[in-house]
């Protein structure tokens, strides 16, 4: 059976255990959450393996890590019932967007990262790719997705609403600048032509990591209810994944955050497909 449409979300830094204790009745519909592994620890990087139409993977052992590869492309087929698709359709642009549009999908992205940002190269194949103007907009990308463009659609979303600093607005809890803070105040810092460092911020108390993991927890349960209100905007035969891009730590052995962290629980994921029900 071939499906008409692809909505694919990615909860960006919601790591596995976050997604198993909140309540999201919505996303439980399309079926058991799987804990798998992202192929990067940041989002960039992670985002071009997601794009190139590799899904987190479920680290099997005993077997050639090319064959998991072969694998996960050949599972286009079986998710879509596209079937032509094939490892081979997907070289060597290896871009989903690419190889769905020329199937006859309408491409379109919304992402909230700056750092996915329409400079970034991710753009390729997508009709229609926009970075939102705030980064806890899903709700504007909900109200706003249209799949009138096609007979066949591809959606493609990056949600804030799971990444630090968590909807800080409504939580009242600690701030932080990500890379993207970072790199805005890089050149401030080099022109001062200090010696002395700039001071780093003061570790998180252990009470404050735990108040961090309960909120992206609120935050994984804020989304459902707007994938509720995605469900009654999608056609009929509309596949769903629901992933992230990577985990994230909150006080594991000495680690906040993610990127240049090598833990486990940084590469931990959930993955969870299935028709709209």
């Amino acid at each position: 059976m071939s499906v008409n449409h692809l909505v694919y979300l990615i909860l960006d830094s919601c790591r596995f255990d976050s997604f198993m204790r909140a309540r999201k009745p919505n996303i439980d519909r399309l079926g058991l959450a799987q804990e798998r592994f992202s192929f990067a620890s940041w989002t960039a990087p992670s985002h071009f393996s997601l794009l190139m139409g590799q899904v987190p993977h479920n680290s099997p052992r005993h077997v050639f890590a090319s064959e998991v590869y072969k694998a996960q492309f050949a599972e286009w087929v079986d998710r879509l019932g596209v079937r032509d698709l094939s490892f081979k359709t997907f070289v060597p642009e290896l871009c989903l967007a690419g190889v769905l549009k020329k199937h006859g999908y309408h491409t379109a992205a919304r992402v909230s990262m700056p750092v996915l940002n329409p400079y970034s190269g991710l753009t390729r194949g997508f009709d229609d790719y926009r970075l939102m103007s705030n980064h806890n907009d899903f709700a504007g990308m909900v109200r706003d997705v249209d799949f009138s463009k096609s007979e066949r659609c591809f959606r493609f979303f990056n949600l804030g609403e799971t990444h630090y600093p968590y909807m800080l607005e409504a939580a009242n809890l600690p701030i932080i600048s990500g890379l993207h803070g970072v790199a805005r105040q890089m050149d401030e810092l080099l022109a001062r032509n200090s010696d002395i460092p700039a001071q780093a911020p003061e570790f998180f108390a252990a009470d404050t990591m735990r108040g961090l993991h309960d909120q992206q927890v609120k935050c994984v349960e804020y989304v459902d209810g707007l994938v509720g209100e995605l469900f009654a905007k999608c056609p009929a035969n509309t596949h769903f994944i629901v992933t992230a891009d990577h985990g994230e730590l909150f006080g594991e052995e000495g680690y906040f955050g993610h990127g240049p962290v090598m833990h486990r629980k940084c590469f931990e994921v959930p993955f969870v497909e299935g028709l709209r029900p």
